[in-house]
C-alpha cells in the first residue's frame, strides 16, 4: 500500500514538473514569436525546452525520488535511468582497448562539435562512420572513460557499443553492492589494474529521448542479449577465458529501467594481457 502510494505520488511531482515545463515553453515561444520568424522561433522553443528546460527541471525531480538509491544503471545527463550495467572487466586501460581491438571494436571519438556535426551527417545520409562519438551517459559522478563500437551493416544507426568507467579494485572488493562504491568519483590511473564497469546496448535506429524529447538513438530492449554478445565476442578472440555473473544492485530484477528489460545480471571476466600488443 505504500509503495503504492509513494509511486503515485512520484507520479505527480513529475506530472506537476512537465505542466510547469510547458507553461514556461509556451510562455517564452509567445515572447518569441512576436520577434522572431515562425520556423526560428519554433526552434529556439524546442532547443530551450529539451535541452535546458526539461533536463533540469527532471534532474531536480529525480534528486528528490531517487535519493540513497544504489544504481544498477547509468544517468543520462537530464538525470534520467540510462543504460544498464552488465558487463564488467578486471584489466589495463591497454588490456581494455586491445581486447576490444582484437574482437574488432573500433574506439568512439570523443564527443565534440566536430565529431558531433560528422556524426548528425552520416546519420541522416546513412554514411559510414566507424568511430562515431557517443552521447554523455554518467557512473560515479563522470562520463564515460572510454567506449568501443560495432556498426552493423556498416551504418551509423545501427552499432553495438558499450561504455565504461573505471574503478578502482579495492573499493569494487569491498563495497561493490554498497552506495559507497557508487557515489566514488576517483577516477584511477591510467596504468593501475582496475574494474572496467561497462554498460552495453544495440542502437537499432532513431529516436526521441521520452520526458525532454531530445533526438538520440533507438535501442534494442533486451539488454541481456547484448551482454552476451559481447562476451562472446571477447571470448571468441581470447581477450578473456569465461566469465561469472553477479547482481549489480537491489532494485533491477525483473523489472524494466527506462524502456529496458533486463535479469540484471553483471558479466564479470579477466583481461587477458598476452593480447596486449
Amino acid at each position: 500500500m505504500l509503495r503504492r502510494a509513494l509511486r503515485v505520488l512520484q507520479r505527480v511531482i513529475v506530472f506537476g514538473l512537465g505542466i510547469l515545463c510547458v507553461w514556461l515553453i509556451v510562455d517564452v515561444f509567445k515572447f518569441a514569436d512576436h520577434r522572431l520568424p515562425t520556423i526560428l522561433a519554433l526552434s529556439v522553443t524546442y532547443a530551450m525546452g529539451a535541452y535546458l528546460i526539461l533536463p533540469n527541471a527532471v534532474r531536480m525531480g529525480l534528486k528528490i525520488l531517487q535519493r540513497r538509491h544504489v544504481p544498477s544503471f547509468t544517468i543520462t545527463g537530464d538525470g534520467l535511468p540510462g543504460d544498464p550495467i552488465n558487463v564488467a572487466l578486471a584489466g589495463t586501460f591497454d588490456e581494455l582497448r586491445s581486447a576490444f581491438h582484437a574482437a574488432g571494436w573500433i574506439e568512439a571519438d570523443k564527443l565534440s562539435l566536430a565529431s558531433s556535426w560528422r556524426m548528425a551527417r552520416a546519420f541522416v545520409l546513412n554514411h559510414p562512420y566507424p568511430a562515431a562519438p557517443f552521447s554523455t551517459l554518467y557512473l560515479f559522478g563522470r562520463g564515460q572513460d572510454i567506449g568501443f563500437q560495432k556498426a552493423i551493416d556498416n551504418s551509423p544507426r545501427k552499432r553495438h557499443h558499450i561504455r565504461f568507467w573505471a574503478q578502482s579494485l579495492a573499493t569494487a572488493q569491498s563495497s561493490a553492492n554498497t552506495l559507497d562504491f557508487w557515489l566514488n568519483t576517483d577516477r584511477p590511473d591510467d596504468q593501475e589494474h582496475v574494474l572496467w564497469i561497462g554498460a552495453g546496448t544495440q542502437d537499432t535506429g532513431f529516436s526521441l529521448t521520452r520526458l525532454t524529447f531530445q533526438i538520440t538513438h533507438a535501442t534494442a530492449s533486451d539488454t541481456d542479449i547484448e551482454r552476451e554478445f559481447i562476451i562472446e565476442q571477447l571470448t571468441q578472440c581470447g581477450a578473456i577465458m569465461g566469465s561469472r555473473f553477479y547482481k549489480a544492485g537491489d532494485q533491477l530484477r525483473g523489472e524494466r529501467v527506462n524502456h529496458y528489460v533486463t535479469d540484471g545480471d553483471v558479466a564479470i571476466a579477466k583481461l587477458e594481457p598476452r593480447i596486449t600488443q
